[in-house]
């Protein structure tokens, strides 16, 4: 995984670079700062959330496993999914899907893509706004509005997190201050000890601001970062089953409402329009077989 990487080129870097100018950890291994900054932290987290922004961001670690959920094939089986369906809506009409999209995982053509049938959020999304077409009672336009509504309140959920972790990676440096300025009261309270047992317990002390920052902006920050990112990626696959799904509805062919959808995606993502096609083909011509 790219974080953990990350978290080891950020701390051979911090500590390789102290070593190589000729100081010594051993200053550095200050667990009480430690523990006054990470529990200062942890509450300040703790009072500023409810119990649903904790369970959230609690939850958002498991998510940190998966970095190349959303890739280019999986777009593509995504897209040649919708195809199937628009298409098979094309040839029998909406009643065609009614069993498919009211139990997927018994559908031919949702079992032939099992990576769509596992993810919750896609298979809900798509279900649920075919189920609405098939009503025959929204146009297009509201069903639009509908989408976004949703897509935004789903966004402004998954930022949960982000926003509780953001805060913690601002707070962290504050409280290594805090550590610090607390390890100064200490070493001049004992003023009358050696020049090297003072100059010791001020290095201590300034360990803190040190801790503070680094955990603040070389660990916590770039944990937020991922977790916004792949709210990013998931907003991005909603748009493309929003923008393909109203295309259909539109009275689009399916090859030019995948097209629609194909459109949406980030050039990193993005398959060429022959390497869809031939996908789709190809998916096509196994599900007829």
């Amino acid at each position: 995984m790219l974080i953990p990487l990350g978290f080891i080129i950020v701390t051979l870097s911090v500590f390789g670079g102290y070593l190589l100018a000729g100081g010594h950890l051993g200053p550095l291994y200050q667990p009480l700062e430690l523990l006054m900054i990470g529990g200062a932290a942890l509450g300040a987290f703790v009072a500023a959330n409810n119990g649903k922004a904790i369970k959230a961001t609690l939850r958002s670690a498991s998510r940190l496993k998966r970095t190349k959920k959303y890739n280019k094939e999986m777009y593509m089986e995504l897209m040649a999914l919708q195809f199937k369906l628009l298409t098979k809506i094309r040839r029998e009409g909406m009643l065609g899907i009614e069993q498919d999209i009211d139990n997927p995982e018994g559908s031919a053509l949702f079992t032939e893509h099992p990576r769509i049938l596992q993810d919750p959020m896609m298979i809900g999304f798509l279900t649920d706004y075919l189920r609405l077409m098939a009503s025959g009672s929204m146009n297009p336009h509201e069903l639009d509005e509908l989408m976004l509504h949703e897509i935004e309140i789903f966004e402004h959920e998954a930022h949960i997190p982000v926003d509780a972790l953001t805060k913690v990676a601002d707070g962290l440096p504050a409280f290594g201050i805090v550590a610090a300025v607390m390890g100064v009261v200490k070493a001049l309270s004992a003023a009358d000890a050696s020049p090297d047992v003072m100059g010791h317990m001020i290095a201590s002390a300034l360990v803190g601001t040190f801790l503070g920052i680094l955990l603040g902006y070389g660990f916590v920050a770039p944990v937020a970062g991922r977790i916004e990112r792949q709210v990013a990626e998931a907003v991005k696959v909603l748009q493309c089953m929003r923008v393909t799904l109203l295309a259909s509805l539109n009275g689009y062919a399916p090859q030019l409402a995948v097209e629609f959808g194909r459109k949406t995606l980030h050039t990193a993502e993005r398959p060429s329009f022959i390497e869809l096609e031939n996908y789709v083909r190809n998916a096509r011509d196994a599900g007829s077989a």
